[in-house]
C-alpha cells in the first residue's frame, strides 16, 4: 500500500439505504485484496429502509493525534488513464482500485497530514453520465460521512467537467458544517503532466486543517479554492480553469501554509440553525426532484425548445438570456404562455456576470449572478421542497444571492 504502509485493512460490510435503495458495501475477499493491492469494494443493490450509513476503509493505522478525513470516491479523469503517458485528451480505463490508486503513492507524507480512509461509490464521474440521482446519492454518502464519529471533514473526487455543478449540489444540500473539499484533475493520473495528486493532498490538507468550517463546500484546484456558488470552469484543457469569477479565489494552499483571505456569506450563520439549508435529502428520494432544462438566448432564439418543455410537463424553465438575461420576443411570447400554465421561470444571464435582479415578475424569478447551470440545480431543489412560487424566490434572493449585511452590527 505503498512506503511506510505495512499492513492492509479491510473494513466490514457496510450499507447505504438511499431512498429506499440499499447499497451494500462489501470489502473483497483477503484475496482479492492481496491481488489488486488495496481493499477496493463492490456495491450491490436491494431495496429497504431511508437511513444512510457508510464504513470508509481505512488507508493506513490510525494516528490519533491527526484530523480523521474520509475520501469520497466519485470517479473522474482523476481516477482515469490514458491510452499513453502523453495522451491526456485520450483516455482509455479506469485505475482498478479508484482513487485509493492516487492516494497510496502519497505515504509516508499523507500519514503526517491525517488519517485518510476512502468511501467507493458507483459514480463514474463522466459528465455525460451524471445524472440527478447520482448527485443525490453523493449528497447523502457525503453526509453520512460527516455525521460519523470523529470524522472532521470529507474530501470528494469527481469530474471536473460537471465539478462546479457537483460542488454547488453539496453545497446546497449537505447538512453538516464541517469542511467539505471537492477536486479532480484535468490530467489522467498515469499521464506525465498529472495534477491529480497534488490536488488530492493540498485538498486533504484544507480539510484537515478545519479553516473552511461553515464555509459549506469548497472546490480546490491548482491550489486555489472557491466558493461552491461562484466558482466556474473557464477553459476546456487548461489546469488553471477554475475561476471564481468576480469574486476570486477564497484562498490558497502553498504546501502548509493555508490562506483563508475571504469566506462565503453564511459563514455569519456558524453555529446556529439557519446555517443549513432547507433542502435536507433524507427527507425526499431522488425521484422527487422534477427535471429542470436550460433555454439559451441568442439572435432569434426559437420558442420551440420552452413550447416543448412545457408540452412535456416541466415545471420550471431556467433561461440563459444575452445581456443581463434577456429572450428573444419569440421566446418572450411563449415564455408568458407557459406561465399562465404554472410554468416558474428563471432569468439568469450567459455572460458570466451580473444578471437579473429580482424583481417579482410573476413567474420569472431573476437569478441575479447565479450562473444558469447552478440556477437549474436551485430551483429543482425548490419545487422538489415547495413548488411555490413566492418559496422558491424568496429561496433566491436569499441562499441563492446571498451577501454579507453589516448595517446593523453594534447597533
Amino acid at each position: 500500500m505503498g512506503s511506510g504502509l505495512k499492513k492492509r485493512y479491510l473494513a466490514p460490510a457496510a450499507t447505504i439505504v438511499v431512498a429506499g435503495i440499499t447499497l451494500t458495501i462489501l470489502p473483497l475477499s483477503t484475496a482479492g485484496a492481496a491481488a489488486s493491492g488495496s481493499a477496493t469494494a463492490a456495491v450491490t443493490a436491494s431495496a429497504v429502509g431511508s437511513k444512510v450509513t457508510v464504513k470508509p476503509v481505512p488507508l493506513a493505522k490510525r494516528n490519533p493525534k491527526l484530523p480523521d478525513i474520509v475520501v469520497v470516491d466519485a470517479g473522474g479523469t482523476i481516477t482515469a488513464t490514458a491510452t499513453d503517458r502523453i495522451s491526456y485528451q485520450h483516455y482509455a480505463d479506469s485505475l482498478p482500485n479508484g482513487i485509493q490508486d492516487v492516494l497510496k503513492p502519497m505515504y509516508p507524507e499523507l500519514g503526517r497530514v491525517a488519517n485518510v480512509s476512502v468511501v467507493r461509490t458507483d459514480i463514474t464521474g463522466a459528465s455525460s453520465q451524471t445524472s440527478t440521482k447520482n448527485m443525490y446519492d453523493l449528497s447523502r454518502t457525503v453526509d453520512a460521512a460527516l455525521a460519523l464519529p470523529g470524522i472532521d471533514g470529507v474530501v470528494v473526487n469527481s469530474g471536473t467537467n460537471v465539478l462546479e455543478e457537483d460542488a454547488y449540489y453539496l453545497d446546497l444540500t449537505v447538512q453538516s458544517n464541517k469542511p467539505v473539499v471537492i477536486s479532480g484533475s484535468m490530467h489522467q493520473s498515469e499521464t506525465f503532466t498529472t495534477d491529480g495528486a497534488t490536488n488530492m493532498f493540498s485538498s486533504i490538507r484544507l480539510a484537515a486543517s478545519g479553516k473552511t468550517t461553515c464555509y459549506g463546500t469548497v472546490m480546490l484546484m491548482n491550489d486555489q479554492f472557491f466558493a461552491a456558488r461562484e466558482v466556474t470552469k473557464t477553459d476546456g484543457y487548461r489546469m488553471d480553469t477554475f475561476g471564481g469569477g468576480n469574486y476570486g479565489a477564497l484562498g490558497v494552499v502553498n504546501e502548509d501554509h493555508i490562506r483563508t483571505m475571504r469566506a462565503p456569506a453564511r459563514v455569519m450563520k456558524c453555529g446556529k440553525r439557519s446555517w443549513k439549508t432547507p433542502f435536507d435529502l433524507s427527507k425526499k428520494k431522488a425521484s422527487d426532484l422534477p427535471p429542470v432544462d436550460i433555454v439559451g438566448g441568442y439572435i432569434e432564439s426559437s420558442a420551440i425548445p420552452i413550447d416543448a418543455l412545457v408540452d412535456a410537463g416541466e415545471k420550471g424553465i431556467v433561461t440563459s438570456g444575452h445581456g443581463p438575461g434577456n429572450i428573444s420576443t419569440a421566446q418572450s411570447a411563449a415564455q408568458a404562455s407557459a406561465i399562465q400554465k404554472g410554468v416558474i421561470f428563471v432569468s439568469a444571464t450567459r455572460t458570466g456576470g451580473e444578471g437579473t435582479y429580482d424583481d417579482g415578475t410573476p413567474g420569472v424569478i431573476g437569478a441575479a449572478d447565479l450562473s444558469p447551470q447552478k440556477a437549474r440545480i436551485l430551483l429543482q431543489l425548490g419545487l422538489a421542497f415547495s413548488g411555490k412560487e413566492s418559496q422558491i424566490r424568496q429561496w433566491f434572493t436569499t441562499i441563492g444571492d446571498p451577501e454579507f449585511d453589516m448595517s446593523s452590527f453594534g447597533r
